[in-house]
């Protein structure tokens, strides 16, 4: 789990940077496929550690 915590670190240091350029570049966020396709991959990482957590948890009870 701990390479899954690393990875979402990463992607999500992407997404940011990437936010930030089209910030500067005065392209909306939501109009920006790039932070768009980083975002749903991030979403997709929390996702999968959510359900890893779950399923931890539920092994424990």
């Amino acid at each position: 789990m701990t390479r899954l915590i690393g990875q979402l670190e990463e992607e999500r240091r992407k997404l940011n940077e990437l936010g930030e350029k089209s910030l500067e570049q005065g392209i909306p966020l939501f109009k920006n496929e790039a932070v768009q396709a980083q975002s749903r991959k991030v979403d997709e990482l929390i996702v999968h550690l959510h359900h890893k957590k779950t399923g931890r948890e539920h092994q424990l009870r």
